[in-house]
């Protein structure tokens, strides 16, 4: 499991401020453009994105804390490429690249206005969770309209920044800024009043791997809004909720189920048909068997996202003790309460 305080080099308790200065400093470090052609960097580079992007949400940090205290949290790495991480944490770079000029970073080919992400809650069973499934769901997405028409920017002439030049007392002095009419893209959409981004339904096929948990976030490239002048579209991101079963109850990877036997049963012993998520069994109860006693079937519980080894099913015993019983079973345990075998013996 990997320690993201350990990645950014930053304690626990550190602040949202601490932590965003921690990760511009290894950005800065593993840059791809600092470290061409550098495997190790670029690993370096992506795993810090990963760091601060949970550290930063309030949501994510709280709940890496909470399951990294029993080593139960699940790594998904949402960050695949590089693309990826600039256009989720351009701001971050812009603030911190933009004095650095001995050697040529290409944030530029980021700076493309990136479509909005979409979000949707997900709900899946528990015996989904266990085997992985795919799920057809309807979308509303915005799509940037056919019929719409571009044309340079009639301000900045499509370069997308407007010179300016002033007199000081120093001299003519020339400043270049984003321009305000197009935002810095150069197009500019014909006519003007026509509507950009319209929204239409969409059928997605999404692929839930097994393992996953309670408020993990996949996501889906390219499956959100698109974005306007050719710009990157943005992702679906998907918020797994787990829907509680009716008699299974799941911590991490293990699964604990309540077996109640009759009080004869606890003291014969007897055998026991149970189903687990994945096959019908056979459980034998060993006479004396006592209230609150465990069975643990190894390897029978849960998957890890990951692909490590299985959780454990738990069978928890409870012995049915019943709250009315007739005249001949009052006076069957009467008789049977006499007997010197049935004391209890500590």
């Amino acid at each position: 499991m990997k320690d993201y305080y350990k990645i950014l080099g930053v304690y626990k308790n550190a602040s949202l401020n601490e932590i965003k200065q921690a990760y511009r400093k290894l950005a800065i470090k593993y840059h791809p453009d600092k470290n061409p052609n550098n495997k190790i960097a670029e690993e370096k580079f992506k795993e810090a994105a990963e760091a601060y992007s949970v550290l930063s949400d309030p949501n994510k940090k709280k709940r890496y804390d909470s399951n990294r205290n029993n080593n139960t949290y699940t790594e998904y790495s949402e960050y695949t490429n590089m693309d990826d991480i600039f256009s989720n944490f351009g701001d971050i770079f812009s603030e911190s690249f933009e004095s650095f000029t001995d050697f040529n970073f290409t944030r530029k080919k980021y700076n493309k206005i990136k479509g909005s992400n979409l979000r949707i809650n997900l709900k899946v069973t528990l015996e989904e969770i266990n085997k992985g499934v795919e799920k057809i769901i309807k979308v509303n997405r915005l799509k940037v309209d056919k019929n719409i028409k571009f044309k340079n920017c009639y301000n900045c002439n499509g370069t997308g920044v407007v010179t300016n030049i002033t007199k000081t007392f120093l001299g003519r002095m020339q400043t270049t800024i984003k321009c305000n009419i197009c935002n810095g893209i150069g197009k500019v959409i014909f006519p003007q009043n026509a509507k950009l981004l319209i929204k239409y339904e969409e059928l997605i096929n999404i692929k839930i791997p097994s393992g996953v948990t309670e408020g993990i976030e996949l996501k889906i490239q390219g499956k959100g809004n698109e974005a306007p002048y050719g710009g990157k579209t943005g992702d679906l991101i998907i918020l797994i909720k787990e829907i509680p079963h009716k008699i299974f109850k799941r911590k991490g990877k293990n699964i604990y189920y309540n077996l109640y036997i009759s009080i004869p049963d606890a003291i014969l012993g007897t055998v026991k048909k149970i189903k687990t998520l994945n096959e019908n069994i056979k459980i034998k109860i060993k006479s004396g068997t006592q209230n609150g006693q465990k069975i643990i079937l190894k390897n029978k519980g849960l998957p890890s996202i990951n692909g490590s080894i299985k959780g454990d099913f738990i069978i928890k015993i409870i012995v049915w003790i019943p709250k009315k019983i007739n005249y001949k079973q009052k006076k069957l345990f009467e008789k049977i309460k006499k007997d010197k075998n049935f004391l209890i013996n500590k």
